[in-house]
């Protein structure tokens, strides 16, 4: 995308521009249309009939029933929704968490909450491109085992898990399985049926909707205790007057982005290969993530001998707005525990960069890209070895 200065956006991962189309179904819900879904007139009753299609456009995309939908503030309170409010719920079955050590903090710190709490909490390994393994999680199972909670897609490195096989263990051990595919959303088919989870959460704002909204789907007779407390709105799982236009704009991004994506996906996936083909032609620069089942618009790296902020920072000199990692970190000066997880040094992870693709992205930006970044790269190693001034 080219922003307003003629910047090349490829940040897509942090967050994506509202489509036009999204805000258009939106507008009236400001406005003419501003009813609390929750009175009985008719004006109320608009908005509670566009609520009510909301969730049935979001269980179309999901392979699902629309009265398991619930609409959150945004993916992280359906992480915390999903863990908190199954574990609390399971409290008698057991008191014992699996996730990984690659989760975004949404999940991380949930767990760590809990295990606060008195929660026991299994943090699994995952291998050098950043995957599970699902016979890690088979082997941690036990009889007490209250929840699984593994994301979809890497935010940092674009690596997918094998989610629909960690799904199928976790239904013959009959353990609740949850599903942070915040990144994954309008990317990747998310059919939950197929996919075997319990639970998925997604972000309107990774796909082209508003920013604070978020979806948690909840397989019908999942336990679970709601977080917000105050009201009967969301069948009684999430209390508060509705966010009706965001909630209008989340469902039909996320509807737009399902019907796109076979006509999109093979498109950004050629656009990523070629960056990751020049990016790799720098010296001593690495793909991290998986090579293949990675996501379609996400190209991640490490560049040895230069800091990741400053070439950030360089890039954003010359037009091109891009991130070292997750951006509910930026300007965090600890190495990626993505990263590190997977076997990087700490001084190797420092030199990260995250491009991440979207709708707008076409050639022209990637041949700009690469031109710019090995220039960037080269000057900040002259800079890094110039011997310093007594």
């Amino acid at each position: 995308m080219t922003l307003p200065n003629g910047a090349i956006y490829l940040d897509h991962a942090a967050t994506t521009p509202v489509d036009p189309r999204v805000i258009e179904r939106m507008l009236p819900y400001f406005s003419e249309r501003f009813g609390n879904p929750s009175s009985v007139y008719g004006l109320g009753r608009l908005s509670l009939a566009a609520i009510d299609e909301a969730h049935e456009l979001v269980a179309r995309s999901l392979g699902c029933r629309p009265t398991e939908i619930v609409f959150t503030g945004g993916g992280s309170e359906a992480d915390n929704l999903a863990i908190k409010g199954v574990a609390y719920a399971q409290r008698r079955r057991g008191n014992h968490i699996i996730t990984s050590a690659i989760e975004h903090h949404a999940v991380l710190h949930t767990c760590q909450r809990l295990e606060r709490e008195g929660y026991r909490v299994t943090y699994l390994p995952v291998d050098t491109y950043g995957q599970v393994d699902p016979a890690d999680v088979a082997a941690a199972i036990t009889d007490e085992t209250a929840l699984v909670t593994i994301m979809f897609a890497n935010n940092e490195v674009g690596t997918i898990q094998p989610i629909a096989e960690i799904g199928r263990i976790c239904r013959e051990r009959r353990v609740p399985f949850h599903c942070d595919a915040v990144q994954a959303g309008g990317a990747m088919e998310l059919n939950v049926v197929s996919l075997n989870v319990d639970m998925l959460s997604l972000s309107a704002h990774k796909f082209y909707g508003p920013k604070g909204v978020g979806v948690l789907y909840i397989r019908q007779g999942t336990r679970i205790q709601p977080q917000i407390l105050g009201g009967s709105q969301e069948r009684n799982r999430r209390a508060g007057t509705e966010n009706v236009p965001g909630i209008v704009g989340a469902a039909y991004a996320l509807d737009l982005a399902t019907r796109q994506r076979d006509s999109e996906t093979p498109r950004l996936m050629a656009l990523r290969d070629r960056l990751i083909e020049g990016v790799l032609t720098i010296p001593r620069a690495r793909l991290t993530g998986h090579p293949t089942r990675r996501l379609p618009n996400s190209a991640s790296f490490v560049i040895e001998g230069v800091e990741g902020e400053s070439m950030l920072l360089n890039l954003d000199l010359v037009g091109i707005a891009a991130s070292s990692g997750s951006a509910c970190t930026s300007g965090d000066i600890e190495p990626s525990h993505v990263l590190t997880a997977m076997g990087y040094s700490a001084s190797e992870a420092r030199g990260s960069l995250r491009l991440t693709l979207g709708h707008s992205n076409d050639e022209e930006d990637i041949q700009t890209t690469l031109q710019r970044l090995p220039e960037i790269v080269e000057r900040l190693r002259g800079l890094a070895t110039r011997p310093a001034l007594r």
